[in-house]
């Protein structure tokens, strides 16, 4: 795990400063940290820097033994704190090899300070657990990051820091069970990992097992984990503080592999469909922060997990089955299976929150639909609700975080394409705007006096192109951080 402090001087043999342009001339960014920049301009410039984005240039030191610029882009007179993240961390994954660093771009306020030292956190990130002779080839990440500031002392300042050490711990194990292969990353494997931090982070864990989710008429998680060897589960997470302000429920579609069940996925790209339970590692590292961050927020996590494999026992197309609660579904395509599972977890999950006196929110969490990435690419993640006010809180905590979500329609007109002329729904409807269709699906499993918000993070939540930021390659971690600071809003709430 990555330590993360904050001091007035240079405490490291490795210093990272920022760098971009003012009126298309190369400025260096060093923040509170006094350096000579005119030789290491002149240098830059013979060199064709440009400082722009994700540009990582490392030159000698004089007070150091190594100086690492990080690309900033157009300076303007204020720098957004995700520019600050996603430059802290993009220098973060470039020193390799180095044990620490001491970060010294622009800050003048908490936000900065926080946000430098989260992208810097999240930047240290390795996955060598299935590595075998090549590991010890692999250089180690950095384990301590300091940062820079004026602000050292104060009490808000070294909450900050601390916050990012525990967000970077979450995030690397969101990162760590989607990147984890499927022959090792099963519902049980998966249930057992989880049930074991709940022990350490204090959180109330409870698994139910197949026999269990049969007993109690999860048709939908059933449906689609039956094809499998592997058994379906469905874990919960509770986390009740004392005097909570308010109560959330939290979903995350858990399915541990999906090969499309008998709608067979094409082999080209079936690798990365073990992040397909990306929404449930979110979702359960996100209880897990806010627990550790002691927030007054009552949060229930549930994670439905499945794999859904091709064998004789697997559903077929135009079966029924009966989700939580009773509604029928006729399953036209067994590849839209994510719906279903989470069916089964939404309404059992306000079934929980009412008996605990009601919820105020309840969000899922998929890697959902191929329309996703269509529509809004794979950086940006969707966003389609019944509520526009918790709509816009969660907006509101995505510019905190920095994660990119857009807000999508749920348009009336497309719900007559998952009508069934056998079962009360089908699980799929009209090709064209697969996206909405699918959040209107998971809209009749909700209660509208509920407010819901939909997160689909299909693209976003597995980088299979160059690293960027503190984005590695493979899981992303996405979700996690906006969860959290939804939760923070909340909490600052009156």
């Amino acid at each position: 795990m990555v330590k993360v402090k904050l001091t007035d001087k240079l405490d490291s043999d490795v210093l990272v400063v920022g760098f971009g342009t003012v009126n298309k001339k190369l400025k260096i960014e060093s923040g509170a940290s006094q350096i000579d920049t005119t030789s290491l301009l002149a240098t830059l410039t013979a060199m064709g820097a440009t400082g722009k984005a994700d540009e990582i240039i490392k030159l000698p030191g004089k007070t150091s033994r190594l100086i690492v610029f990080t690309g900033l882009g157009e300076i303007e007179s204020s720098i957004e704190p995700e520019r600050l993240r996603r430059a802290a961390g993009a220098a973060a994954r470039e020193l390799v090899g180095n044990k620490s660093a001491c970060f010294a771009l622009p800050n003048k306020s908490v936000v900065e300070i926080s946000a430098i030292a989260e992208g810097a956190a999240l930047g240290c990130y390795s996955f060598t657990e299935f590595r075998g002779k090549s590991k010890d080839d692999q250089k180690a990440p950095l384990t301590q990051v300091s940062v820079i500031t004026k602000f050292a002392d104060t009490s808000q300042a070294k909450a900050a820091a601390k916050r990012a050490e525990i967000i970077a711990e979450q995030t690397f194990l969101v990162r760590d069970l989607i990147n984890t292969p499927p022959s090792h990353l099963t519902p049980n494997t998966f249930s057992l990992k989880i049930k074991k931090l709940a022990s350490k982070y204090g959180v109330k864990v409870e698994v139910l097992n197949e026999a269990a989710l049969r007993k109690g008429g999860y048709g939908g998680i059933i449906g689609v984990g039956q094809g499998s060897s592997n058994p379906p589960a469905l874990i919960h997470l509770s986390y009740k503080p004392t005097k909570a302000k308010k109560r959330f429920a939290f979903i995350g579609k858990g399915i541990t592999f999906d090969t499309g069940g008998l709608a067979l996925k094409p082999a080209n790209g079936m690798e990365a469909m073990k992040a397909d339970m990306s929404g449930a590692a979110a979702v359960m590292a996100a209880v897990f922060a806010i627990a550790q961050l002691k927030l007054p927020i009552a949060i229930d996590g549930w994670a439905p997990l499945a794999e859904n494999m091709v064998s004789d026992t697997a559903t077929r197309p135009s079966d029924v089955i009966t989700i939580y609660g009773g509604k029928t579904v006729e399953v036209l395509n067994p590849d839209a299976e994510g719906r279903l599972v989470l069916a089964d977890a939404l309404v059992r999950a306000a079934e929980v929150g009412k008996k605990a006196g009601g919820l105020d929110a309840i969000i899922d969490v998929a890697t959902l639909t191929g329309a996703q990435v269509v529509a809004l690419g794979t950086r940006t993640s969707a966003v389609m609700t019944n509520d526009d006010e918790l709509c816009n809180q969660f907006l509101s905590a995505t510019s905190i975080s920095g994660e990119l979500f857009w807000p999508m329609p749920l348009p009336i007109e497309l719900r007559a394409s998952l009508d069934s002329p056998i079962a009360d729904i089908a699980n799929i409807g009209d090709r064209m705007g697969g996206m909405l269709v699918a959040g209107l699906f998971l809209k009749e499993f909700v209660d509208p006096n509920t407010p819901w918000l939909h997160l689909d993070i299909a693209g976003p939540a597995f980088n299979t192109t160059d690293p960027h930021g503190y984005t590695p390659v493979g899981g992303t971690g996405i979700a996690l951080r906006s969860l959290v600071c939804l939760a923070e809003l909340a909490s600052s709430q009156s």
